[in-house]
């Protein structure tokens, strides 16, 4: 049996429907996350993320980066 739990993001109190149990159908698998930037989200929050704040985090991540690549 497919395991699904409803969630709520952690970052913006979303909810939203976690399916761990068949990963490729849940909402996360269509962020592809570099392993630098998975670090940086699991750095900042222990549980799963809703979609837009994944996203959001990816281009934080990525603005960050950028940001530290001029100086």
């Amino acid at each position: 049996m497919c395991k699904h739990e409803e969630k709520s993001c952690p970052r913006c109190s979303t909810a939203f429907e976690c399916k761990v149990g068949t990963i490729m159908q849940c909402q996360c698998s269509v962020i592809q996350l570099s392993s630098e930037e998975r670090v940086y989200v699991e750095s900042k929050f222990e549980d799963c993320l809703c979609i837009d704040c994944l996203a959001a985090l990816q281009n934080e991540y990525v603005f960050l980066k950028e940001k530290h690549s001029y100086k």
